[in-house]
C-alpha cells in the first residue's frame, strides 16, 4: 500500500488590496496607466466616490478629499471633475502628534502658510494652545489629523481649540516623525485623491 501523499496543497490566493495617493495634477495619467496594465475600465458613481473596474476584474476606487459641501469639481467627464474637485484649494488645520512631538500647520490647500512645533511632546492643552495660535489668523475648514490617534484627540478636545475641535476631519495620516518637512507632505498628501486599488484573485483572471 503506497504512503500518502503529503504534498501541501497550494494556498488560495485572495484578491489583494493597495492604497494610493495620487495629486490632482496626475490623476489622469494614473487612470491611463491603469487602463494600461489592467484592461479597458467601466466607470460607476458609488456611495464612497468614483469606482474604476477594469477588464481583468481588478477596481479602483477613486475618493476625493473633501466631503460633498457644494463645491464641486468642473469638467466634462468624471475623472475630470473629481481632479477638479481636489485641485480646489482649501483652508486646512493640520495637527500632527506623537509622543515625540508635535506639529501644526495652517494651509491653503498644499501651501503651508504658518506652522509651529517641537521635537518634545508638550502635554495636551499646551499643544491645543501651539495650535490655535497658528490657526487664529486662518481660514480653517477641515482638520488634518495625524500621528497617534489618542494624543490627537486629546488635543482637540481642550479648551483653546475651541470650535475649531469640530470642524470635519479628513482621512488621519499615518506620520512617523513631526519634524518640519512632515508637515509640507501632510498638506500635499490631504489633498490628494485616495484611491483603493484590489487587485483581483489569479485564479479569476
Amino acid at each position: 500500500m503506497g504512503r500518502p501523499d503529503s504534498t501541501p496543497l497550494p494556498k488560495q490566493q485572495g484578491p489583494t488590496t493597495r492604497m494610493a495617493l495620487v495629486p490632482a495634477q496626475r490623476l489622469s495619467g494614473w487612470v491611463d496607466r491603469f487602463a494600461a496594465g489592467h484592461g479597458p475600465v467601466q466607470e460607476e458613481m458609488v456611495d464612497d466616490g468614483l469606482q474604476l473596474k477594469a477588464s481583468d476584474g481588478a477596481l479602483a476606487l477613486l475618493r476625493a478629499p473633501w466631503p460633498v459641501d457644494g463645491r464641486p469639481g468642473r469638467g466634462a467627464g468624471s475623472i475630470e471633475r473629481l481632479a477638479s474637485l481636489a485641485a480646489q484649494e482649501r483652508g486646512l488645520g493640520i495637527l500632527l502628534v506623537r509622543r515625540g512631538g508635535f506639529a501644526v500647520a495652517a494651509a491653503s490647500g498644499q501651501r503651508v502658510l504658518a506652522s509651529k512645533g517641537a521635537k518634545r511632546y508638550a502635554d495636551a492643552r499646551s499643544t491645543a494652545v501651539y495650535a490655535a495660535q497658528v490657526f487664529a489668523d486662518h481660514r480653517i475648514e477641515y482638520i488634518v489629523p495625524g500621528g497617534d490617534r489618542t494624543l490627537v484627540d486629546q488635543v482637540l478636545a481642550q479648551p483653546p481649540l475651541g470650535a475649531l475641535a469640530g470642524r470635519t476631519r479628513l482621512a488621519f495620516l499615518d506620520i512617523q516623525d513631526t519634524k518640519p518637512a512632515v508637515l509640507a507632505k501632510a498638506a500635499a498628501d490631504a489633498c490628494a485623491i485616495r484611491i483603493t486599488v484590489t487587485d483581483p484573485s489569479p485564479s479569476s483572471r
